[in-house]
């Protein structure tokens, strides 16, 4: 059937349940085709009619294929530019001894913000830019919303990175929490104990706490409390303090060092011993000088009782 029949055959189906549009199929859109491949014309009218709809358009088909060839070479070079970008920031951050930790988030961010600017060329070259940015942005605000505390913690994460109130493998104390850092991830930081645990704290709840920064000084003042009764001779036990600290190699003798009262208690008086000593000697010395301080309060010569020591940090 040429194209006058067809067209004699439009004219005459105008009237039936399901009638196609008269048109020519150079002028035809997507919905009048639907509709004419969707009438009562025989498979082979309908053929003839989408085979001159597509000669109709090739000029149109043919820049889109030109655009999709052109877009995917974009996207296989940009793939490869990634790739050396990515190397170079890596390069760049171990050139200038970046820590470790901050190395591995922000080669994390950089692989993903690479990656999206990438996709968003390529959608511009085939023309949907427009829409993957609604996208994203509709599906950001639902993420962000259902999200909320992993976000918080992202950010706490980046805060801690940038201002560096702590660093792998320093000691520190923060939301009842004490022991050496191990790692700080973009979500959560791990801590050690002394007892050999790792605790996983949320980085927003760091960011939020009040953070005891132990080890970012060399040395450190080491008070010991402890109590006597009101009957003991405070000047002697003063004095014999004062020798065991001055035996001990780990403290420094150069420092001021001190056995004073600290309160005065219903019952008894409360006292505390102070010296300096190395950061990394803290625990050591200090488990020491409470097992002194154990051994002389239990002499009579001192206190007529045991008072019950109370570790101080």
């Amino acid at each position: 059937m040429n194209l006058g029949m067809f067209r004699i055959w439009l004219a005459s189906a105008a009237a039936t349940a399901s009638p196609a549009p008269s048109v020519e199929p150079e002028d035809a859109n997507i919905e009048q085709l639907t509709q004419t491949l969707q009438s009562a014309a025989t498979n082979e009218e309908k053929t003839s009619f989408l085979i001159e709809y597509l000669l109709a358009q090739r000029g149109a088909i043919l820049d889109f294929v030109k655009t999709l060839v052109f877009a995917v070479l974009v996207y296989v070079i940009g793939k490869k530019i990634v790739k050396f970008c990515l190397r170079l920031t890596n390069n760049w951050m171990k050139k200038r001894e970046v820590e470790v930790s901050v190395q591995n988030f922000v080669m994390s961010f950089a692989r993903v913000l690479y990656h999206l600017v990438l996709i968003f060329i390529v959608a511009w070259i085939l023309g949907i830019g427009a829409t993957i940015i609604a996208l994203v942005g509709s599906a950001g605000l639902a993420v962000g919303l259902a999200l909320q505390g992993s976000l918080a913690n992202l950010a706490g994460g980046v805060l801690i990175l940038a201002l560096k109130p702590f660093k792998v493998g320093e000691y520190i104390s923060v939301a009842g929490v004490e022991g050496t850092v191990e790692c700080i991830d973009i979500f959560y930081t791990h801590v050690a104990t002394t007892d050999n645990k790792t605790i996983v704290i949320p980085n927003g709840t760091i960011t939020n706490a009040t953070i005891t920064n132990i080890t970012n000084v060399s040395r450190r003042m080491l008070i010991v409390d402890f109590s006597v009764s009101y009957d003991a001779d405070i000047d002697a036990l003063r004095k014999t303090l004062l020798g065991i600290m001055e035996e001990e190699q780990m403290i420094f003798q150069d420092e001021p060092k001190d056995v004073v009262i600290n309160k005065l208690l219903p019952i008894r008086v409360q006292m505390q011993l102070k010296a300096w000593v190395r950061t990394e000697n803290y625990w050591e010395v200090r488990y020491r000088l409470l097992e002194s301080v154990k051994t002389i309060i239990n002499d009579d010569v001192y206190s007529t009782g045991i008072a019950q020591n109370e570790l101080h940090k």
